[in-house]
């Protein structure tokens, strides 16, 4: 490993510091090396705080003179809640920039990097370009295409079941396996299910992480007919965190604003195929600056999910039970495929263990 290799690693681990925290601004981490010592490092921690590279320069002081600074992402060069990062870099005398990747926004895109360059200071961008995108993957999704990236949680038995033929699923993996789970809510914008798993669960949607507690997403519930019940305790919970429920014109408008009263927000969408538009959801939660969605939700809304394209990555938890029943939930449900040539295909598998229990993390891809 060279040494721009060895110390974008670094940076890429000081950036994963901040997950969770600094929606919609992307996690990021700088290391300032001079020679071959390391003289600052910092990493963004919440939106609005001071960027990587201003925490580094810091840090380094008078050493930034000559160094070389390394960045998994593009600095900025505008104003926005901070000022312009270039600028300091420049006014620092950092002599050269290794950056894994430019800002995927098509409004910023290569103009830090070019600021940098017109001001004498020698780029290099590419370095671990691929671990970079993957790291700020919800990031890089919302800027390129404007919708947020979808991740689908399910949690299984062997043969695929989710719940046994009267709807018990609690709980199917371990305790190992849900405090992972707690961490992924941890570490997203929004919660989302549909209202099946709420009338069945009545679950709180909170992030219970052992030691700091957690972070609660936004809990957006899919219920095309308003029947979330006024004492669900997504409502009633003491979490600071809003609930959405997301409706169609066919709601009653009584109903609606009961739940208003309760302080749920209800955003009505257009309906497809009788049902909340999925697409429209996704694109009402992209304009609020939301870039990660983890839905956890039964197999009719999963299905829809993939079945429109909306689903970008899966973590498919297997448990070492067989369930059975022909009448058993499954985790993708929906009218399902005709010809296995139309298949999903999962690509760049990582598998996790928790005791007895699989993780099988991937992207799926439609043969279609």
């Amino acid at each position: 490993m060279d040494a721009d290799d060895r110390f974008m690693w670094m940076a890429l681990d000081l950036a994963r510091q901040g997950r969770g925290r600094t929606s919609p601004n992307p996690m990021v981490g700088a290391v300032i090396v001079q020679g071959s010592e390391v003289v600052g490092t910092g990493f963004h921690q919440a939106a609005g705080s001071p960027h990587a590279e201003i925490i580094a320069l810091n840090k380094a002081g008078e050493k930034a003179r000559g160094a070389t600074l390394y960045l998994n992402l593009e600095p900025c060069n505008h104003h926005g809640r901070t000022g312009p990062c270039t600028e300091a870099i420049i006014k620092a005398g950092i002599d050269r920039v290794v950056a894994a990747m430019q800002d995927p926004n098509p409004t910023v895109t290569g103009n830090g990097l070019a600021r940098l360059a017109e001001a004498g200071v020698k780029v290099k961008q590419g370095v671990l370009e691929d671990k970079a995108r993957q790291l700020n993957e919800a990031f890089v999704k919302l800027y390129t295409t404007g919708l947020p990236f979808v991740s689908v949680k399910v949690a299984m038995s062997l043969d695929g079941k989710i719940g046994t033929i009267t709807g018990d699923s609690q709980w199917i993996t371990g305790e190992k396996a849900r405090q992972f789970v707690h961490r992924l809510r941890d570490h997203t914008d929004v919660i989302m299910v549909g209202i099946e798993t709420v009338l069945k669960d009545n679950p709180r949607l909170t992030a219970r992480v052992e030691g700091d507690g957690g972070k609660d997403p936004v809990r957006v519930i899919v219920d095309s007919s308003a029947r979330l019940p006024l004492d669900a305790r997504v409502i009633e919970s003491s979490s600071p965190a809003p609930t959405i429920l997301a409706v169609t014109g066919q709601a009653p408008s009584e109903k609606c604003r009961a739940l208003e009263e309760k302080g749920v927000e209800v955003i009505i969408l257009p309906a497809y195929n009788g049902r909340v538009d999925l697409t429209a959801l996704m694109k009402k939660l992209a304009e609020r600056e939301i870039s990660a969605v983890l839905v956890e939700g039964g197999g009719t809304l999963n299905y829809s999910l993939i079945d429109q394209g909306l689903v970008d990555k899966l973590f498919i938890f297997i448990a070492p039970l067989i369930i059975g029943g022909r009448g058993s939930p499954t985790a993708f449900a929906g009218s399902g495929i005709e010809s296995l040539s139309k298949a999903w295909s999962v690509n760049n598998i990582e598998m996790k263990q928790f005791d007895q229990d699989l993780l099988l993390i991937g992207y799926p891809e439609s043969g279609r």
